[in-house]
C-alpha cells in the first residue's frame, strides 16, 4: 500500500480503537503485537497501581505511535 492510500486510513482507524489492529489488518503481526502488548501493559499497571500512574502517558505515546505507524506504512 503506497502512504496515504484507503488501506492506510483504515488501518490507522483500527489502531486508533485497538493498538496492533492496524498493523495487523496490513499482514504485519510481529509489530501488532508489540504495539498491542506495548500498549496494554502500560495502560494495564498504570490502572492497576497508583504509584505506577505515568506509565499511562507512555502507554498513550504507544498507542499514538500505533496510528502513526500504521498510516505511514509503506512497501518496499
Amino acid at each position: 500500500m503506497a502512504q496515504g492510500s484507503a488501506g492506510n486510513v483504515i488501518a490507522a482507524i483500527c489502531s486508533f480503537f485497538i493498538p496492533g489492529l492496524g498493523q495487523l489488518v496490513q499482514g504485519r503481526l510481529l509489530r501488532a503485537l508489540m504495539f498491542f502488548l506495548a500498549t496494554s501493559i502500560c495502560y494495564g499497571v498504570a490502572a492497576g497501581i497508583p504509584i505506577l500512574f505515568p506509565l499511562l502517558f507512555a502507554g498513550f505515546i504507544f498507542h499514538i505511535w500505533s496510528v502513526f505507524d500504521a498510516a505511514t506504512f509503506t512497501t518496499k
